[in-house]
This record gives structure tokens, sequence and C-alpha cells, in this order.
């Protein structure tokens, strides 16, 4: 394990540096957890990039599009039933 000293701009903003994203496979986000020893960086896995993920069964869709569509649906289904009550 390797030490780095990186500095925090003003806005609160650091840059990790290569090797270490590229060990530990940080894309664009990470989790930032509160610890007794100080801050501590998690990298979350991009979905599309995972293995075994369902991106094949979304057809590579992003979630915004696929809960879009599943609001489409509910409200699609909503006016039916409410149609038949009336």
């Amino acid at each position: 394990m390797t030490d780095t000293v990186v500095t925090v701009t003003k806005k609160g903003q650091a840059t990790i540096p290569k090797e270490l994203r590229e060990k530990h496979k940080i894309g664009k986000k990470v989790l930032a957890v509160d610890t007794e020893e100080g801050v501590l960086l998690k990298p979350v896995p991009d979905p599309m990039m995972e293995k075994g993920s369902l991106r094949e069964l979304f057809e590579a869709k992003t979630s915004k599009q696929l809960v879009k569509e599943a609001r489409s649906e509910e409200t699609r289904q909503e006016k039916k039933r409410l149609s038949k009550e009336s």
C-alpha cells in the first residue's frame, strides 16, 4: 500500500491518482464513507460495465429510460382501470 498526498481545492475536490483509480477500478463515482480514521472512498460499480448485468435484457437502456417506460405503462394501466370504473 502506498501513501499519496493529494491537494484538496477550495471546492473540496481532490484528484485520485491514476494508478489508484485503475487498481481499484474507480469510474465516475465513489461512495464517501465517514470512518473513525477519516474518509474512506469506495468505488461505485457501473452496472453497464458489470459482468452478469442485465444490460442485454434491457437493451442497454439507462435507468432513467427504464423508469420513464415503467411510469408510462403504469399511467396507461391506471387510465384503463379508471375508464372501466366509469
